[in-house]
């Protein structure tokens, strides 16, 4: 009993000496809260707590090195300091030690910022003032203009892709920058037009035009570019093909790859052109009457574009593939008319006729897996009008035999590795096809 006395004598007096040091002026007890840099103070509960503030009423505090008491509902800056004050209920708030409190106390910008904020809530003053609810579809939403003007206010205005592409058409049309600038131009401008509507918005702009005049430049680094630019902007873009050949973008793209340039001028300018011609049975035909295929077969020939050298039998395969595939296919699936487009050329003699049949067998002697898949497929699909030559070929024969022999060892360890219909068996099966179809 007396230990329980002594312990509520002991409470007793503690709370006490609390008390008077609590109500003494010499030390105002208060609980001060730190505020994190991403938050503002949170409001005080009312007696009403279902009922929530509307944020355009809330008021920004400004702080200053002084304890000041804050008002009802105000708003605190991130990096103040906070505390309630035990002596007269009040919260209190002063200016913390962060530089981040620059940007608070600057009082226009703070009012900027509830400007927009009052904005972006989309009350209507007059019906608030009147006590009127707008219930209305168009009160709850802004419309595009109004959202577009008020992010340019607060400076976050965002770009089009038909804007972005304008400008860079105007950076690159500018002699004023330099090549560097130039070209990077064009290479931001590549990565847009791949999307169909951005290449046709290209067309509209007068982009098109510019980047297939600069096929003539003089500074190679713009030629690569540009023919990288049109390349990507024609492919599977029908609507483009046609401008880009009502153009003259074809009889450039033979002039590069006709005429001495850099391998990697005319590596971009074969992707151009494989983009043109493809399911383009009108280009194929004037690429053709323009000498086309004497371009190509001259470029095979030229020493160390072992890399062209793929581009341009994928791209005869292509186009000797897409003209068989239609005259097989039902008629009520392809127009009439696009088979009258593709019967106006004829790419198989000309194969003939230009040594095509004892070119693409040189491709044999490659290490590349990749390129010897390519020249058997090329190989079989020219074989209907080649397959004297072929015969005629000791050399083909040999190679050929060879590399069922590589083949098959290839296959065989693809089995034992669980890949019944691995790469390599499928090269053999186009090889033995080709060997047997030869004989």
């Amino acid at each position: 009993m007396k230990t329980s006395l002594l312990n509520l004598a002991l409470v007793w007096y503690s709370l006490s000496v609390h008390t008077a040091f609590a109500h003494t002026e010499k030390f105002p007890t208060a609980l001060t809260i730190r505020e994190h840099s991403d938050r503002f103070e949170e409001k005080e509960e009312s007696h009403n707590t279902h009922e929530a503030h509307d944020p355009e009423d809330l008021e920004v505090f400004n702080p200053t090195d002084e304890w000041q008491t804050l008002k009802p509902n105000q708003a605190v800056p991130p990096g103040s300091h906070v505390r309630l004050n035990m002596q007269t209920g009040l919260r209190e708030a002063k200016r913390g030690e962060e530089e981040g409190l620059k940007y608070w106390t600057d009082g226009q910008r703070a009012q900027q910022l509830k400007e927009a904020l009052k904005k972006y809530k989309g009350d209507n003053p007059s019906k608030k003032e009147a006590g009127q609810a707008d219930t209305s579809t168009s009160s709850q939403f802004r419309s595009v203009d109004e959202l577009k003007r008020d992010m340019e206010a607060l400076e976050f205005l965002m770009e089009t892709d038909a804007e972005i592409m304008h400008k860079l058409l105007s950076k690159f049309n500018s002699t004023s920058n330099t090549v560097d600038q130039r070209v990077t131009a064009l290479l931001d401008l590549e990565y847009l037009v791949h999307q169909v509507d951005n290449a046709k918005n290209l067309v509209s702009m007068g982009g098109l035009k510019l980047v297939t005049d600069a096929l003539n430049n003089t500074d190679v680094r713009i030629q690569e570019s540009a023919a990288f630019v049109l390349g990507s902007a024609v492919s599977s873009n029908p609507t483009v093909q046609i401008e880009a050949l009502e153009g003259g973008a074809l009889q450039k793209l033979l002039t590069l790859l006709a005429t001495p340039h850099p391998v990697s001028v005319k590596k971009k300018a074969l992707f151009a052109l494989a983009c043109l011609l493809r399911h383009f049975p009108f280009a194929q035909s004037h690429f053709v009457e323009l000498g086309g295929m004497q371009v190509l077969g001259d470029l095979f020939k030229e020493q160390g574009v072992d890399c062209l050298r793929v581009r341009i039998i994928t791209m005869l395969y292509d186009m000797i593939i897409e003209k068989e595939l239609v005259f097989k296919t039902d008629i009520e699936a392809v127009p009439n008319s696009t088979q009258q487009q593709y019967a106006k050329y004829s790419l198989h003699p000309m194969l003939v006729e230009q040594g095509w049949c004892n070119l693409v067998p040189e491709l044999l002697n490659s290490t590349d897996h990749d390129q010897r898949e390519k020249a058997v497929r090329t190989l079989l699909a020219m074989r209907p009008h080649c397959q004297t030559q072929y015969q005629q070929n000791p050399s083909l024969t040999n190679s050929l035999i060879s590399l069922q022999k590589e083949y098959q060892t290839l296959a065989l360890t693809e089995e034992t590795q669980g890949e019944k219909d691995g790469y390599f068996n499928e090269i053999l099966s186009l090889l033995d096809s080709l060997v047997v179809k030869i004989h």
